[in-house]
């Protein structure tokens, strides 16, 4: 059955709308493009899916296509620890790919999505020979290095409220994930697997969020309405 086979068991070719939602690729001259696109793969990954795993050696560089991912680790203890979520459009790895180390945490699928991976020699072929790609993950790197720093940050907060809406706005982040726009479709138990919180936690801190005008609930996701509200300390004080 095709449900018994692994992730990169039931990759595939992408479809042209697939390609264009990668956003890595506008910034290559038309001869990387030709170059690097017959290597692009896509699966679809299903809720549970691993697409990376603590220890592996990375022989992708993967991205959401569609869907949602969650990068995670676990303790000593044995206690998970969520580092972010990866909506639609997100790339993800590229210190790792540099580096060519094994992973220092899982990815897994929250739900069903489409992942799309580079192989390794096409991702360092890149680094090696388009300057636009570099631009890229460069500004990867950087955005990156902010977003698991406000991360830290998030871990330390004992209020709830504050805690969803900083999570919404790291997952909001338009050059880490240029295909969110102003509506992320997650569902409220995605979002509590992402935050740490209780289902019903996260319930009464995004219709607190509502009532202060930052996001509205919608059939299926959420739409931010003030993103620079949900990233604002004195804002958030106030709710």
């Amino acid at each position: 059955m095709a449900t018994d086979l692994t992730l990169h068991q039931r990759r595939r070719a992408p479809r042209p709308d697939e390609l264009a939602g990668i956003p890595w690729l506008r910034h290559l001259q038309p001869a990387e493009q030709e170059r690097v696109i017959p290597q692009i793969v896509v699966g679809d990954a299903q809720p549970g899916d691993h697409v990376c795993r603590y220890g592996r050696p990375p022989t992708y560089w993967f991205g959401v296509v569609d869907g949602l991912l969650k990068m995670s680790t676990e303790s000593a203890q044995g206690n998970s620890v969520t580092y972010t979520g990866l909506p639609s459009g997100g790339w993800f790895g590229e210190g790792t790919a540099i580096k060519q180390e094994p992973y220092r945490y899982n990815v897994q699928a929250l739900r069903n999505s489409v992942v799309a991976g580079l192989p390794i020699d096409g991702f360092h072929w890149l680094l090696d020979h388009s300057i636009g790609f570099n631009r890229f993950v460069m500004n990867q790197l950087n955005e990156r290095l902010g977003q698991f720093i406000a991360a830290r940050e998030i871990d330390r907060m004992n209020d709830p409220d504050v805690r969803v809406a900083r999570s919404l706005a790291s997952l909001f982040n338009p050059v880490l994930y240029p295909g969110v726009g102003e509506v992320l479709r997650i569902t409220q138990q995605e979002l509590a697997y992402l935050v740490g919180l209780s289902r019903q936690r996260v319930n009464m801190a995004l219709n607190t969020l509502q009532e202060a005008a930052l996001i509205r609930i919608e059939y299926g996701g959420l739409r931010v309405l003030s993103l620079e509200g949900l990233r604002n300390d004195a804002v958030l004080r106030t709710l």
